[in-house]
This record gives C-alpha cells, structure tokens and sequence, in this order.
C-alpha cells in the first residue's frame, strides 16, 4: 500500500506553524518539508551553547523550554496566532519519568496552549510501536493521542515505522570486518524502514490534505518490509563482502533485564537501565508494521509506504561518507 505523492507547493495555502521538536533530525527535515511548502515556521527550542535566536532552516526560531507551560506561552507563542501546531517533541531516553514528563504531559499541555493561540490542526509524531503497549514510553505516547483526540482539536496522529539512524549502528563495525549481530536468526521482526526528509514531507503534508485529517495514520517507507538479516545482507552486498552473522539469543536480554531488575528494587538509577533494556527487548522481538489484531499477526502490505529513499540508498551513502548517521536513544546496537 503506497501513499500518493504530496501536491505541489504551488496548491498548497500557506499556514503559520508553530513546531515543537524542531532540533531532532526528524524535527529538522520536516521543518524543511513546511517552509518547502511555503509555509510561515516558527521553531520552539531548548537554549543550549551556541544556539541563539533568529532563523533555522527559514523558520523563526525561539528559545524556551516546551516542557514548561509558561515559558511555552510566554517565550514560545507570545499571545500570537497560529494556524497549526506540528509536534516532533520525544522523551530521549524512554525511561519512565522522562517519558511521561515529555510524551504525555508536555504534549497535552502544548495541544491547551495551541487551542488558546487559536490553532486548528496538530500533527502529533507518535510511534507504530504503541499499538502493542507494554513499556513507559508507549504508554505515555498513547495517553497523548487520547488527549489530543479528545481536546476539539483536529488532528493527524502519525506512526512511523523504524527510522534509518536506528537501523545504522552496524555499518561501522561491519566495515571494519565484524559480523553483523542479530537476535535470533534475524527474521524475528521486520520494519519498512523510513527515512527522515521522506517522513518530514508527510508530516507537512498532514496539514494540506483533508484525507490525512482526524486519522491514526501508520506509515513507512518504500520497498518492501526488511528483517534485520535482510539488513546486514544488504550492508554487506554494498562493501562487496560475503555476509558474516552473529547470533544472539532473546534470552541474554531476559537475564539482563531480570538482573537489573531486581538490583533496581535497591539502586533506583538501575530501575531506568532495566527499563532501557526492556526497550531493547521490545524492538528485537516486536516488528515495526501494522499489527493485525483479528489475526494475532504483524501486516507488511497492509503498512502504508511513502517517499523515495531506500534504506539501501542511506547505507551507500554512509560507506561513501556523504552522510554522518545520528543514532537515536533506542538503538539496539
């Protein structure tokens, strides 16, 4: 299932968005996508060293803490009007507190900040993982959904399937003639793997077209769904080498989870690690597609593809050195 091309800037009518999130890789390349678009951008973001205000990426950019509700207000929308809110915000590490503290109340109070600056439309970036809800982070996600379905706000909730950066980690090692590790026999799981500038441009195309509009939409990329030994194969056929695996059971991830687990119950900061590798787990065990309840079973067609770039083409270019990978805080590897 293929999603339509986005239509042309020409038909699009431009919007003031306010976007939240806009520093991340996945921030950014949509950032692009909507002053692409002809949109007018005014970017939320954390101060750090450097940073200053003024333009990012053809938006405006303005500094604040968007976990704050005031600063939110006062230094984010200042009493001005929007037309939509576009929200790439994510907790880094998933870990519990940060999770709920970001993926959920940050978010809610961001769509009651939106409706007050008079916006219509939010683009929530969720995760395809929350429809099998078992960790902090996923469940936090979905009590975010709940209550942007709930403020009056239309919305487009947009579940990506697994990002390029998270999928990369092995390219290094694999070129320096290691083996590319897997759990199990590496056909546990699959994922239409996306890129970030072809999820950026969905993203912004929420906003024009009405059949985006008051949906959950899952969404990956081109091609077909890849298991993580059609990956190293893949990786391999790029350098020109045969394909060497490595291994590993689940059940090392049981250990260590049952470890730190219990550790955790006296040293609180080993409750967050145990947790880290419950993630872990969850992404080595779980695929990336639409899951189809009445089945019991994870659906590759029935997983809507989007955009252009193949994993493949983001592997080459890492090799090339024409692009720098930047891993996510869930990467297994």
């Amino acid at each position: 299932m293929s999603i339509d091309p986005a239509p042309s800037p020409e038909s699009v009518s431009p919007q003031r968005v306010f976007v939240l999130g806009a520093t991340g890789a996945i921030g950014r390349a949509t950032v692009r996508a909507l002053v692409a678009d002809g949109h007018e951008v005014v970017a939320f973001v954390r101060p750090a060293p450097g940073r200053e205000a003024g333009r990012i990426e053809g938006a405006e950019m303005r500094l604040g803490a968007a976990d704050d509700p005031v600063s939110l207000r006062r230094d984010g929308m200042r009493g001005e009007r929007f037309d939509a809110l576009v929200t790439c915000m994510a907790s880094r590490t998933g870990a519990p507190d940060d999770a709920w503290a970001i993926d959920h109340r940050a978010q809610a109070d961001a769509f009651a900040a939106a409706r007050e600056a008079g916006v219509r439309h939010v683009v929530l970036l969720s995760a395809i993982c929350v429809q099998k809800p078992k960790l902090a982070f996923q469940h936090a996600k979905l009590a975010a959904e709940r209550a942007l379905q709930e403020s009056g706000l239309a919305y487009s909730i947009v579940r990506p399937t697994a990002f390029f950066k998270s999928l990369s980690g092995q390219v290094a090692r694999v070129q320096a003639g290691k083996p590319y590790l897997m759990f199990g026999d590496g056909r546990l799981t699959a994922c239409k793997p996306i890129s970030d500038d072809d999820l950026g441009r969905f993203l912004a195309r929420c906003l024009t077209d009405p059949a985006l509009r008051n949906r959950i939409l899952p969404i990956g990329g081109p091609g077909p769904a890849l298991t993580p030994r059609d990956q190293g194969e893949q990786l391999f056929a790029l350098l020109g080498r045969p394909a060497k695996f490595s291994q590993t059971p689940v059940a090392l991830l049981d250990g260590i989870i049952g470890v730190l687990s219990t550790l955790g119950a006296v040293v609180p900061a080993l409750r967050a690690r145990a947790e880290l590798a419950r993630i872990g787990r969850y992404y080595a065990t779980e695929s990336m597609l639409v899951w189809d309840e009445a089945a019991g079973r994870y659906d590759a067609d029935a997983t809507p593809s989007t955009g252009t770039e193949t994993l493949a083409a983001h592997y080459a270019r890492l090799i090339a050195g024409d692009r720098i990978n930047e891993r996510g805080a869930h990467s297994v590897f």
